[in-house]
């Protein structure tokens, strides 16, 4: 993941090749939208999309090129992820999680986990990894589980709880989730395992997955009953609580980042939407089209405003995060130390909250035929409101910046 190209000829040339409007030409893009708007009208899963999306090498973006991958970069792959949302919203969420694993095994393993490569040779291999981290209640996320992992003798543990929003159900082969090992004298010697899942005896999918949008993701409920995680299938074991562990950093980071990317796409294509109906649809009263009217023209300015902020701000701490650990000082990249979880949470924050209000823009100044199921603005209203529910939401970003400002609360001063 060099974070400029720029310096290296050859690497120029792959990556070029690699531009988000070649590796997802328009025509391939117009036919995952059409199937897009089946998918969430039958809610099933994108077969059909992930099969493209295989074929073109999209399960290998992250994987390392001496490893059979693409090698790209996080910057590429969030415009690469902005583009295929703009197209198919529930198929970009749920590949994201896939991504999510791979992208965050790179940056784990630049940060010196070793067992972070297991993750990026089963993805050459063709595996499909979903991510098993979220649980009802849980607001800790990455950094507790109620999920309980019980040591084996052979050094694998056994993973008891429930994960929710399981990206890709119907298709995984692979399941990166995390559960508590408790300590054995008290709470403050728990440690988290991090690691990975196959299908089987104790891991169950369930059909559950009946939602206002994103529908195709397919992402339901999994019931882990003594699941087994074999010694040679965990990737780490961390402290319960904030850290910067490779792993859980790695995680938080792409995650964040490329949940921002899926949001701002499917922006980004509402305006575009909301350009063309304005240009088309006229005022029989005033007999002008509405591209010259006043406040739909302000309308649509402030969705563009928004989505340009926040994909400047995307692409810069993608571009930082892509620079760390480089084996040579990357121009213009910044290390941004203790600031690197703000950044993160910031941004998808930001981004999700800024993609709403655009596509909310657009809705209204494209009038009552698209509050209709079929328009392609009522789709793409539902599906932007699913970042609502995805960390890290506005009332966790505050309590952070908060925290780093202020201290805890009750804090001496």
């Amino acid at each position: 993941m060099n974070a400029d190209p720029s310096t290296d000829p050859a690497r120029d040339a792959e990556q070029t090749a690699l531009e988000p409007e070649r590796l997802l030409p328009d025509a391939l893009l117009e036919t995952f939208r059409e199937r897009a708007a089946v998918y969430d009208r039958e809610n099933r899963f994108f077969d059909e999309d992930l099969a493209d999306l295989r074929e073109l090498g999209y399960l290998r973006l992250f994987v390392p090129t001496e490893m059979g991958g693409l090698g790209v970069s996080l910057l590429q792959v969030t415009r690469l992820q902005r583009r295929l949302a703009g197209a198919a919203p529930a198929t970009a969420l749920g590949i994201n999680m896939h991504l999510v694993v791979t992208g965050a095994a790179v940056v784990a393993l630049r940060r010196g986990l070793e067992s972070a490569r297991t993750i990026l040779e089963q993805a050459a291999a063709g595996e499909l990894f979903a991510f098993g981290i979220s649980e009802a209640g849980n607001e800790a996320m990455l950094f507790d589980a109620a999920t309980t992992a019980a040591p084996r003798q052979d050094g694998g543990y056994e993973l008891t709880g429930i994960k929710i929003f399981t990206s890709l159900s119907p298709a995984w082969t692979r399941l990166v989730t995390h559960a508590k090992i408790a300590g054995a004298d008290d709470a403050a010697s728990d440690r988290l395992v991090f690691g990975i899942l196959e299908r089987g005896e104790g891991v169950a999918s369930l059909d559950d997955w009946d939602t206002h949008g994103m529908r195709a993701s397919q992402s339901c409920t999994t019931r882990l009953d003594g699941a087994v995680m074999p010694a040679e299938a965990v990737l780490a074991t961390t402290p319960v609580g904030p850290n910067g562990e490779p792993l859980p950093f790695g995680i938080f980071g792409v995650f964040e980042l490329l949940l921002a990317s899926v949001y701002i796409g499917i922006a980004e294509r509402a305006v575009q939407v909301g350009v063309g109906i304005a240009t088309t649809r006229r005022s029989v009263t005033r007999g002008i089209v509405h591209a010259d009217d006043p406040d739909i023209r302000r309308r649509l300015a402030r969705a563009a405003i928004g989505c340009d902020g926040a994909v400047l701000q995307i692409e810069k701490v993608a571009y930082d995060l892509d620079a760390l650990g480089a084996a040579q000082a990357v121009p213009g990249a910044t290390d941004h130390g203790p600031r690197w979880s703000l950044h993160f949470s910031g941004v998808k924050a930001r981004a999700t909250e800024a993609a709403i209000a655009a596509v909310d823009e657009v809705l209204r100044s494209s009038g009552g035929r698209h509050y209709s199921r079929g328009s392609e603005i009522e789709r793409l209203s539902r599906d932007v409101r699913a970042g609502i529910y995805q960390p890290s939401d506005e009332e966790s970003v505050q309590s952070s910046y908060a925290r780093a400002l202020l201290g805890e609360v009750g804090a001496e001063r």
